[in-house]
C-alpha cells in the first residue's frame, strides 16, 4: 500500500478551494449563495476523533505486543490495513471538503459586515480547521500502522553484488 503524500492533499485542497471560490462568486452573482452547514465542522471533528482514537488504540496494542506482555491483544494485519485505508480515504475527502469550505470562506470574507455571511464564514473556517484535524489524524494513523523497514533486503542485495 502506498503512503499518502502531503503534496497530493495540498493539491486537492488548493484546487478545490480555487474552484469553490470561483463557484461562489458565480453563484452569488446569479442568485443566493448556498449556506455552509453548521454540521460540517462537527462531522469533520467527529471523524478526526474516530481516526485519532483508532490510532491510539492500535499504538497501545502494538506497543504491548512488542513488549511481549502476557495480556497483550494482537493486532490483526487485515484490520490495520482497513484502518489505514479508512484514514487515507478520510484524508482525501477532508482535503476536498476543506478546500471547498476554504474557498467559500475566502469569498465570504468580502462581506463580513452582514451577520449571516459572517456566521457562514466562521462555520467555513471551523470546517477547514476540522478538516486539517482529520488529515493530521489520518497521517498519524498511517504512521502507526507503517511496517518497519526490512534491512535484510538491503544487506542481501549488497552481498550478492560483491
Amino acid at each position: 500500500m502506498r503512503e499518502l503524500r502531503i503534496r497530493v492533499l495540498a493539491g486537492v485542497f488548493i484546487v478545490a478551494g480555487v474552484l469553490s471560490w470561483a463557484g461562489a462568486r458565480l453563484w452569488n452573482s446569479i442568485g443566493t449563495l448556498p449556506s455552509v452547514p453548521l454540521a460540517a465542522p462537527i462531522v469533520l471533528a467527529l471523524i478526526a476523533v474516530v481516526l485519532l482514537s483508532t490510532a491510539l488504540s492500535l499504538r497501545a496494542r502494538l506497543k504491548a505486543q512488542r513488549d511481549r506482555r502476557p495480556e497483550a491483544k494482537g493486532v490483526d494485519p487485515l484490520m490495520a490495513a482497513r484502518a489505514v485505508v479508512f484514514g487515507q480515504a478520510s484524508a482525501l475527502v477532508a482535503a476536498l471538503v476543506s478546500g471547498m469550505y476554504g474557498g467559500t470562506g475566502v469569498f465570504l470574507l468580502e462581506s463580513l459586515d452582514i451577520p449571516a455571511r459572517r456566521d457562514q464564514a466562521i462555520y467555513a473556517g471551523f470546517s477547514v480547521l476540522a478538516g486539517i484535524g482529520v488529515i493530521a489524524a489520518a497521517l498519524f494513523l498511517e504512521h502507526i500502522c507503517k511496517l518497519p523497514e526490512d534491512d535484510d533486503d538491503h544487506h542481501n542485495g549488497a552481498a550478492s553484488t560483491a
